[in-house]
């Protein structure tokens, strides 16, 4: 009987791995957000980043495998539980928005207030079974916000979404510093991408002076992540609003784009849609070197959106395209607002295609001899929504922004 029991294991072990690789073919790109101690906010940032992508239009799975403290739920102020009718009759997670979906224990618990006992075979289990046995949609990104720590929760997402890449969030003190370098080693340990360091809490601005408040000291993350040889995705200020905004179950902070919290979120959402569209190695392919079907969208950029008059932005983004998607994105410095220089540069840099708010006429005419197609009068969006539109023939245009 034991035999039987054991070959019936291993036949529903080898079918949970298929559902689980099937699964995971339709999801783009993994991201586990992670910390080496609690406290940090984590969760919030994996929430923000999430609810950010979705707002762009990304199709976006959140999973809170924080089987303990399960906080998403209360976050997004979710109401709901997993809906019915899903395909071969697995339920499908919560809807929040049309193109974002949740799964977390919170949802199925019922009382928050109820304690989850469980010893570490059993969450790997719930963990995998998130995976094989809820009905995700197509995914461009699935969110995993995991427990603090390099415990059950991350190995197993590790082991189980071999290509995941980590974000790693830690507060400026040292206290907290100490143990995200053991997650840094945790990631190196097991093969994980790190796409970057997120310092949060960083500062704390006076409403009545503006002066920063060190409240658990500065610039922390952005030296460990230096040290480390790793990216700094942002640093995320201390904002009174997202405390009550999370209390409330909401994510308006999201719509406050004065806020330097939303700002910096935008920023560090730029950076991991960039370091994720382009694989944060490969490049771009030089004229030569590109198929028939491959554009490549030059978009000038200022904080984050496209920039009113392309001669005055900070960076370029270098969006390469492949018929109706998106390969990748590269982000590149402006060469300086020289007359004559952009042109050329813009030549010399591959692009086919320039979208821009403002061009000046001589601007205009110069790319044009070169091949390059412009177009006039784009909306203040992110690149990337931009690039969507144009691929998708959607793309209004207003009236040239550049008086000259």
């Amino acid at each position: 009987m034991k035999k039987v029991d054991k070959e019936t294991q291993k036949a529903q072990l080898k079918m949970q791995e298929h559902e689980i690789k099937e699964r995971l073919h339709h999801i783009t790109n993994k991201i586990l957000v992670m910390s080496g101690k609690g406290g940090v906010g984590k969760s919030s940032v994996a929430t923000h980043l999430a609810v950010a992508l979705a707002m762009r239009g990304y199709q976006v799975g959140l999973m809170d495998v924080d089987l303990h403290g399960p906080s998403i739920p209360t976050i997004l102020g979710l109401k709901g539980t997993l809906r019915p009718g899903g395909h071969a009759g697995k339920p499908m997670p919560v809807k929040y928005l049309p193109n974002m979906e949740v799964m977390s224990i919170g949802v199925l618990l019922g009382d928050k207030d109820a304690a989850t006992i469980w010893r570490g075979p059993l969450k790997s289990g719930v963990i995998r079974q998130f995976i094989s046995d809820i009905d995700w949609m197509d995914l461009d990104y699935m969110i995993v916000d995991s427990p603090p720590g390099t415990g059950d929760e991350p190995l197993t997402v590790a082991q189980t979404v071999p290509d995941a890449k980590a974000i790693v969030v830690t507060t400026p003190q040292e206290l907290s510093l100490a143990d995200v370098r053991k997650s840094i080693n945790f990631c190196r340990k097991v093969n994980m991408e790190i796409l970057g360091v997120v310092e949060n809490m960083s500062g704390l601005t006076c409403p009545y002076c503006g002066k920063t408040i060190e409240l658990f000291k500065l610039h922390g993350g952005e030296m460990t992540a230096e040290r480390e040889g790793l990216r700094l995705l942002a640093s995320l200020p201390i904002e009174p609003e997202v405390v009550r905004s999370e209390d409330a179950g909401t994510m308006d902070v999201l719509k406050n784009g004065q806020l330097p919290f939303t700002q910096a979120i935008n920023k560090m959402v730029d950076k991991v849609v960039e370091l994720t569209a382009s694989g944060s190695i490969k490049k771009i392919p030089s004229r030569e070197q590109r198929s028939k079907d491959t554009k490549v969208l030059a978009i000038p950029v200022l904080e984050g959106k496209l920039s009113p008059h392309f001669g005055r932005c900070e960076e370029f983004a270098f969006i390469e395209t492949q018929g109706k998607k998106i390969v990748r994105t590269e982000m590149r410095a402006s060469p300086g607002h020289e007359p004559g220089v952009f042109p050329q540069w813009l030549y010399d840099q591959g692009a086919d295609v320039v979208i821009v708010g403002g061009m000046g006429e001589s601007a205009q005419r110069l790319l044009e001899e070169k091949g390059i197609e412009v177009i006039i009068g784009a909306p203040m969006d992110s690149p990337e929504s931009l690039a969507r539109q144009y691929l998708s023939n959607v793309l209004v245009t207003g009236s040239n922004l550049c008086d000259h």
